[in-house]
């Protein structure tokens, strides 16, 4: 069971972020990186570049953050502003402090950025999942998204 029921989380004052639908070939859990594929989305994977998009919940069929986006569906994914909260997916036995650089791994699931790797996003809470599934932690966008 997520930690979190929404995917985005705020701030509450501003609008709902901005989207993007498009067609993914792959199964998609909500809070992880999606990039662009052409015209497609594609789950980010261990070496994303360029613009990432967040995985919103499929609130359009009453699904909640821990239901998959089948293969094939159009995926509706969240411009990653740095100016707003996103829960985003970190795996299990992942230990992350406030303030610590993210970046996707081959699943698209956010990890500590190490030497060389983009970073994505900085964590807004400290987390340590020993849950043994997937978890949501608060994140914000990294500015311009720089290199670890």
């Amino acid at each position: 069971m997520a930690r979190f029921n929404k995917i985005f989380a705020g701030p509450v004052t501003d609008n709902d972020p901005q989207v993007q639908e498009a067609i993914c070939a792959t199964a998609i859990m909500p809070g992880t990186g999606l990039v662009w594929s052409g015209a497609n989305f594609a789950q980010a994977g261990a070496s994303a570049v360029g613009k990432l998009f967040i995985a919103q919940d499929n609130y359009l069929l009453m699904k909640g953050v821990d239901d998959t986006w089948d293969a094939g569906d159009r995926v509706i994914g969240m411009e990653f502003a740095d100016d707003e909260f996103f829960n985003v997916r970190v795996p299990t036995a992942t230990n992350v402090a406030k303030g610590a650089a993210l970046t996707t791994n081959a699943t698209g699931r956010f990890i500590l950025a190490t030497a060389g790797k983009m970073v994505f996003a900085f964590t807004e809470e400290a987390y340590n999942n020993t849950s043994g599934s997937d978890q949501l932690v608060r994140v914000r966008a990294a500015k311009g998204y720089i290199s670890a």
